[in-house]
């Protein structure tokens, strides 16, 4: 007996732009700001980056789920995404570190795929127009309810979703006998960079997005980290004083993507929303200390504003380290006195590249230096 197909489905974008496809999971209508991600392998990594809370995020790879899903590579505890499109959604899996299929995980967690989709037509439409809201829901005409979920959708622009992922309590990660311990802020942290963290020696106290700097100060940490997270770095404003205490302290910092991007707020600096962002893996950026070509990946949707002649703008207290070669946005920056930096991609990446993997020691030499 023939499987039987899914139902069908859509995705409408808020300019009215409506793709056709066949619904796994809620039908139910579903809304987010629509992004595209063009990583080739590690969906489980991108579905439970906290980075992609409340977004639908289309995969353009070609076929998604064909290795299944395992209880090692999630970067956070559940899946985090709104919605998931694809061109095809595999009806087996075959993994030997597998344990499940994509499906029945997105499922546990109400998260709907569309599939069937014209993935490359959709991708080719966020890069000419910009990422937009939409929604996805059953059927192939949007109902009253969808549209009226759509025009209820909030824009990311102004969105504080750093405090909506965040870790309730602190708690430790790491050997407890490492010889650094530091103080992580999660904004919304990848377990892989705590991972990376262990690898390299450091052990980590995660603490919430708006622990006062008081509280982290006496901790006596050797060193402070500012994780990745979601939404506009620019709704994060009760983290500033926060960093700009710890700087001033002289304990050495370290930024990761919205952990960069608020060190240069904390500085005077200021974001700006990009029209269709970077995310993928394929990133090339450009490391001024050694004149090397980094490939990365990255996934965010807004950039410190500045360049590589003009620096980091309304902060001069700090420097351009890197930039991004396709478009020039900056990629990194570093405090001209203070030891103090950090990078708007992801050297913890997982399943990779690794071509920035050095940034940890990098930290790890700064954390060597205070200690002298």
């Amino acid at each position: 007996m023939a499987e039987s197909l899914p139902p069908e489905g859509f995705l409408l974008l808020e300019d009215g732009t409506l793709f056709l496809g066949r619904l796994v999971g809620p039908t139910a209508p579903t809304v987010a700001e629509v992004v595209f991600t063009t990583n080739m392998t590690g969906y489980q990594e991108v579905f439970s980056d906290p980075s992609y809370n409340a977004q639908i995020v289309v995969m353009t790879a070609p076929m998604i789920g064909n290795y299944g899903v395992n209880q090692e590579d999630p970067e956070s505890a559940r899946p985090q995404v709104a919605g998931v499109v694809v061109r095809e959604l595999s009806r087996t899996y075959s993994n030997w570190r597998a344990d499940g299929s994509l499906q029945a995980w997105l499922g546990e967690a109400n998260v709907p795929i569309l599939t069937e989709v014209d993935t490359r037509r959709l991708a080719r439409h966020l890069r000419s127009r910009g990422v937009m809201r939409g929604v996805i829901s059953a059927g192939t005409t949007p109902s009253a309810e969808a549209l009226t979920a759509l025009g209820g959708c909030p824009s990311m622009v102004g969105l504080d979703l750093a405090s909506v992922v965040t870790t309730p309590e602190p708690y430790a990660w790491g050997n407890a006998q490492h010889p650094f311990h530091i103080v992580a802020y999660d904004f919304g942290v990848k377990r892989n960079i705590l991972r990376l963290f262990d690898a390299h020696g450091v052990r980590a106290t995660v603490v919430p997005a708006g622990t006062p700097a008081s509280e982290v100060l006496a901790l006596k940490p050797d060193g402070v980290f500012l994780s990745n997270g979601p939404g506009d770095p620019e709704a994060v404003t009760y983290a500033l004083p926060n960093i700009q205490a710890i700087a001033e302290a002289g304990v050495p910092m370290f930024g990761i993507c919205l952990g960069h991007q608020l060190l240069a707020l904390s500085f005077g600096g200021h974001t700006t929303k990009m029209p269709f962002g970077h995310r993928g893996g394929n990133q090339p950026v450009k490391e001024f200390s050694t004149g090397k070509v980094l490939i990365t990946s990255q996934n965010h949707g807004f950039a410190v504003a500045g360049s590589e002649t003009d620096g980091v703008l309304g902060a001069p207290d700090l420097e351009v380290t890197h930039v991004n070669l396709n478009d020039g946005t900056v990629e990194g920056l570093r405090h001209r006195t203070l030891p103090v930096f950090g990078v708007q991609y992801h050297p913890e990446a997982a399943p990779g590249p690794h071509d920035a993997v050095p940034h940890f020691a990098e930290f790890l030499d700064a954390l060597t230096s205070a200690r002298v």
